[in-house]
C-alpha cells in the first residue's frame, strides 16, 4: 500500500518512538514532585517545553501543552474570546477553517457571539483586505489556518496578522497543518498545533499564548500548564512529539523541494490524462504535500475504494459518501467541484516509484468508476422556456451526468433547468458551468426541489 493521507495523520516518526521508549522509562513519575523521580521527569518536560518553543519560535513559558490540536483549538479560541469579553463578542473566522474552529465559532454564536466568515477566492486563499473589512469595534478575537487542511492553500497570516494587530485584535493561528514545515510568521497571539501532523503521537497538542495576550482559561483550572489545561501530562509522548518534531524539521526543506516536485507532477498529469478533472487549491502558495481533484460523473465515495483497492490510501471531499450528503464545506466556500473529489497527501519519503504508479492507474480507475455510474437516460422535456431536467430524488454525481448528457441538444443561447433535490448539485452544477464556459444562471424554487438554471453559450 502507498499511503497518500498525511494531511490526516503521519505514521510515527523513528525518532518519535526511540524518545518515546526512553521516556516511558525516566518520565513516568509526577513532575509537580521535588523528590528525585519526579526531579527527572521535570527535566524532561522542561526541555520538550524549551525545544518546541525553539520550534514555534516563541517563549518557553508561553508553549502549553494539551491532549489533542481539537483541545488546543477549542481552549485557545475560549480563552481569548473570554479575556477580551469587555471589548466585545465578535468573532472574525475564514469560511475554509478545520472543523475545530467552525464548531468553536458555532458555539460561540449559540453563547450570543456575533461571527463573521471571511470568504476566499476559488484558490482557497483569503486577503488581509478581507480581514480589514470585518473588523469591528466589539471584534474580540480574529482566526486564519496557516493553511488548509483540504486543498493545501498556504494562507497569508503575515499580512493578517499585521492586520489585527494595528486594530489591537488578536490573531489565533491553527497551524496544525504547516507547523512540521516551519514556524508561523508574523505578529500573531495564539497558536495550535498538533503532535499527529507532523510525525509525533497522536494525543498531543500545542497551545501557545504571546505574553500579553489577555487570556482566560474556561471551565476547571489546576496549577498544571499554567492553568490553561488541566491533568496529568503525558510526558513519554510529549517527549516524543516534540523529538519528531524537531527531527522533521530538520529534513523539512530538502523534503519540501522533493515533494513539491512530486505534487506539481501530479497536478499536470492529473489535468493532461483525466478527462472532465479539475486540480483544486491556490497553484503556487501551498504546502508541499498536498494536491487536490476533483472528477466529474464519478462518485466519490465509490473511487477512494477503487483506489483503495489498487493499493493508494487517499481521502476526500467530496459530497458522495455514505458519512455525508453534504459536500465539504471547503469546497463549498471556493466555489469548485465536489463530486469525485481526492485528496493526494504525500508523508515525508514518500517513493516517486508510488507516484508514478498512482498516476498510471488513476485514469483507468476513473473510467472504470464512470462506466459503472453511467445514469440511465435522463428524463427531459422540452418547453418554450428551454429544456426541464427532472434529476429529483437522485443523488450526488446523476444530476450533473444527465445536465451533460442533454446539453448537446440544447441550442446555443438555449436554457436548461435541471430540477434536484441533492443538496450538492447546488455546488456541483455552477462548478460544471466553471469548468466548461457555460453560463450558470441562478436558481429557481421548483416543487419537490430547485431548479439550477444553465444557458449554453458555445
Amino acid at each position: 500500500m502507498a499511503y497518500f493521507d498525511a494531511a490526516s495523520a503521519v505514521p510515527l516518526h523513528p525518532v518519535a518512538r526511540q524518545a518515546l521508549l526512553a521516556a516511558l522509562e525516566d518520565g513516568w513519575a509526577d513532575p509537580a514532585r521535588l523528590y528525585r523521580e519526579g526531579r527527572k521527569a521535570r527535566m524532561l518536560l522542561d526541555a520538550a517545553r524549551e525545544a518546541a518553543a525553539d520550534a514555534v519560535g516563541c517563549r518557553a513559558d508561553e508553549v502549553v501543552f494539551t491532549s489533542s490540536g481539537t483541545r488546543s483549538v477549542h481552549r485557545g479560541i475560549a480563552g481569548a474570546l473570554a479575556g477580551r469579553g469587555r471589548v466585545g463578542r465578535h468573532l472574525i473566522v475564514s469560511s475554509v477553517e478545520h472543523s475545530s474552529v467552525l464548531h468553536s465559532a458555532d458555539a460561540h454564536e449559540a453563547d450570543g457571539g456575533t461571527v463573521t466568515r471571511v470568504p476566499v477566492d476559488r484558490g482557497g486563499l483569503v486577503s488581509a483586505e478581507a480581514y480589514a473589512e470585518a473588523l469591528r469595534a466589539d471584534t474580540a478575537l480574529a482566526c486564519l489556518q496557516s493553511a488548509n487542511h483540504e486543498v493545501g492553500t498556504e494562507q497569508p497570516v503575515a499580512a493578517v496578522a499585521e492586520v489585527c494587530r494595528a486594530a489591537g485584535v488578536p490573531l489565533f493561528v491553527d497551524a496544525a497543518q504547516s507547523l512540521g514545515w516551519g514556524p508561523v510568521e508574523g505578529p500573531w497571539s495564539v497558536l495550535a498545533g498538533s503532535a499527529h501532523k507532523w510525525g509525533g503521537p497522536s494525543g498531543v497538542g500545542l497551545l501557545v499564548v504571546r505574553k500579553g495576550v489577555r487570556f482566560a482559561p474556561r471551565g476547571p483550572a489546576d496549577e498544571r500548564e499554567s492553568g490553561r489545561e488541566p491533568g496529568f501530562e503525558n510526558l513519554p509522548a510529549i517527549v516524543a512529539a516534540v523529538a519528531s518534531l524537531r527531527a522533521v524539521r530538520a529534513e523539512a526543506a530538502a523534503e519540501a523541494e522533493r515533494l513539491r516536485e512530486l505534487t506539481g507532477r501530479i497536478r499536470a498529469r492529473v489535468a493532461a490524462l483525466v478527462p472532465d478533472a479539475e486540480v483544486v487549491g491556490d497553484p503556487e502558495q501551498r504546502l508541499p504535500g498536498i494536491v487536490t481533484f476533483s472528477c466529474l460523473y464519478v462518485d466519490g465515495e465509490t473511487l477512494l475504494h477503487e483506489l483503495d483497492r489498487e493499493g493508494f490510501s487517499v481521502s476526500s471531499g467530496s459530497s458522495c459518501t455514505s458519512s455525508t450528503l453534504t459536500p465539504s464545506h471547503v469546497l463549498r466556500a471556493m466555489g469548485v467541484l465536489s463530486e469525485g473529489n481526492v485528496r493526494v497527501s504525500l508523508p515525508a519519503g514518500a517513493a516517486e516509484q508510488d507516484v508514478e504508479r498512482f498516476l498510471e492507474v488513476l485514469p483507468g480507475v476513473v473510467a472504470g468508476v464512470r462506466d459503472k455510474l453511467g445514469a440511465p437516460a435522463p428524463v427531459a422535456e422540452v418547453r418554450e422556456d428551454g429544456m426541464v431536467v427532472d434529476a429529483l430524488g437522485k443523488r450526488c454525481p446523476v444530476p450533473v451526468i444527465e445536465l451533460a448528457k442533454v446539453f448537446g441538444d440544447v441550442p446555443v443561447g438555449g436554457l436548461v433547468r435541471v430540477l434536484a433535490d441533492d443538496e450538492a448539485a447546488r455546488l456541483d452544477i455552477p462548478a460544471w458551468c466553471e469548468m466548461r464556459g457555460q453560463e450558470y444562471v441562478g436558481e429557481e424554487p421548483a416543487r419537490g426541489g430547485t431548479a439550477y438554471v444553465v444557458r449554453r453559450t458555445s
